[in-house]
């Protein structure tokens, strides 16, 4: 392979390349492949720049959601976005001799030059635009129509249908962005709270990214002294002191474990708290559910088993988003479409975060009430909800619907929220209660830094590589046993920002884009 230089500009860090050493150059032995901190940064940057330059054609795609609308935004990127542009826009001048980021109105047109549209055109010239390319901004009227046939222009030009999240996969591989903040992008659009957009606007700005690069830099330092002393035992390098050397990593461990403890509020954020609600048949789960989205979502009838599936909704709880689930009455059935939904309340008390066991106060007091036994309803035993509920878990409130009704001797003294669905009375000290177990599972965010489940992949691994470093420490083993773990760490570091083996996992992160962003 032949030798190369260049320097790539990453968010935050500058590397000078020096690629073209073998493989056993780079690592040492292939049995050992012991890597420091700086052939690390070089492998990376190698690998970004490589993947940079396959980056060469042009792309297109309407930006704006379909349908119909006041205004649809078509994006072209790439080396040949303005002479595209010169092709299909006809204003008082060539897009060619605009100024960047400064709109233009013009018409847009087809083959043989057919009008397709008035709209407004603006050129964001490289590297100053989102994607660090040359970059077109089509503004055209928002019919379904037309946005389709200007796209279709722009195809007809020269350039390709994007796939879906590639202009910012392209702001990603061009280092406008590292990849923490490439995901931040769909989570902002994604964000349900004013917790989520915050947390997502913080992400996009790289206060995640900043967090796990400063991790990197105290562990290449770490690394980069141990291997200093392994390579170069001549000129009397030693590593620290073994106290000194597990401080060091102890720091850094605890600083990857602060980051993991934010994985389930970093769901939260994204995914929502799970709040099943379920119980008996008629006892008011359809009439609670509307009563929390303050809107009719669910028919309500005193027909016995109305509610035949799973039905989901979102609320916002004082800035947390609640995924609420309606569940088909538990009962004994014979019909098999009724045992289907009862199938699926059990499998939704499985991967509930919270159950609301709602009961009918004006009514006797069911078997399972007395003995805790929900399998009782459908006889039953092995499901994990029925095993918490049966120890007592905290993570179930039991409501007393129709409290406007009088209330059954058998409910007298029984511990348990008392509301009325038809009246509101006692939704308030719900909701409070719902809050209150929330915190107690630490699953309300109070941090705006929270990881995805990507990101905790990495880090659990990171920290299991430092643990592993740090029992060859504690063994006195040979200083290559622990460079070899922290170099681990590090690469998966690496990974949380998309600065080591990038190509694994772009796919899974830009996929999950629309097409056009």
């Amino acid at each position: 392979m032949e030798s190369f230089a260049a320097t790539l500009y990453l968010p935050g860090h500058e590397f000078h390349t020096g690629v073209g050493e073998s493989a056993t150059a780079r690592h040492g032995t292939p049995e050992r492949k012991r890597t420091n901190g700086a052939n690390l940064a070089t492998e990376a940057v190698a690998l970004q720049l490589v993947d940079a330059m396959t980056v060469s054609d042009t792309i297109a795609a309407i930006s704006t959601p379909p349908g119909e609308g006041a205004i649809a935004l078509v994006r072209v990127s790439g080396a040949n976005a303005i002479e595209i542009a010169d092709e299909i826009f006809r204003g008082k001048e060539e897009p060619s001799r605009f100024d960047s980021h400064v709109q233009h109105l013009g018409e847009i047109v087809g083959a043989e030059d057919q009008l397709i549209d008035q709209g407004v055109l603006s050129v964001h010239r490289a590297p100053g635009s989102y994607t660090g390319e040359d970059l077109v901004e089509i503004s055209c009227h928002g019919g379904t129509l037309v946005s389709a046939k200007v796209l279709d222009a722009c195809l007809r030009a020269g350039a390709r249908a994007a796939r879906p999240g590639e202009f910012t996969e392209r702001a990603f591989l061009n280092g406008k962005m590292d990849l923490t903040q490439a995901e931040a992008v769909i989570d902002l659009i994604r964000a349900r709270t004013d917790l989520a957009l915050r947390s997502a606007t913080e992400q996009l700005e790289g206060r995640l990214g900043n967090q796990i690069r400063k991790i990197r830099d105290e562990l290449i330092a770490l690394l980069a002294h141990i291997n200093a002393s392994i390579d170069f035992p001549e000129e009397g390098i030693s590593p620290d002191e073994g106290e000194t050397l597990c401080v060091r990593l102890d720091s850094i461990r605890e600083a990857i474990a602060a980051l993991l403890a934010t994985a389930d509020q970093g769901r939260v954020l994204r995914e929502g708290v799970r709040v099943v609600i379920y119980g008996a048949t008629n006892a008011g789960k359809s009439s609670l559910l509307n009563r929390l989205l303050g809107y009719d979502r669910v028919i309500v009838s005193d027909t016995h088993g109305t509610t035949r599936d799973t039905i989901e909704e979102t609320v916002n709880l004082e800035g947390v988003p609640i995924r609420l689930l309606d569940t088909a009455g538990l009962r004994t059935s014979e019909s098999e479409v009724e045992s289907k939904g009862i199938a699926r309340t059990e499998e939704s008390l499985q991967l509930a975060d919270l159950r609301l066991h709602i009961a009918d106060r004006n009514a006797p007091k069911p078997a399972h009430f007395n003995s805790r036994k929900l399998s009782e309803f459908n006889g039953q035993t092995n499901l994990p909800a029925v095993a918490a509920a049966e120890a007592g878990d905290s993570n179930e409130i039991v409501v007393l619907n129709k409290s406007d009704l009088p209330e059954d001797n058998d409910w007298k003294n029984f511990p348990a929220l008392r509301i009325s669905c038809l009246t509101g009375k006692g939704l308030p000290e719900l909701q409070t209660e719902i809050l209150a177990c929330i915190r107690q599972q630490n699953l309300r965010p109070e941090s705006a830094v929270a990881i995805n489940t990507r990101h905790r992949d990495c880090l659990r691994r990171a920290l299991e590589f430092c643990d592993r470093a740090g029992a060859a420490m504690g063994e006195a083993l040979s200083p290559e046993y622990i460079a070899v773990d922290l170099d681990q760490a590090l690469r998966a570091l690496g990974e949380v920002i998309g600065i080591v083996d990038v190509e694994q996992i772009l796919d899974s992160v830009f996929s999950q884009f629309c097409i056009g962003k």
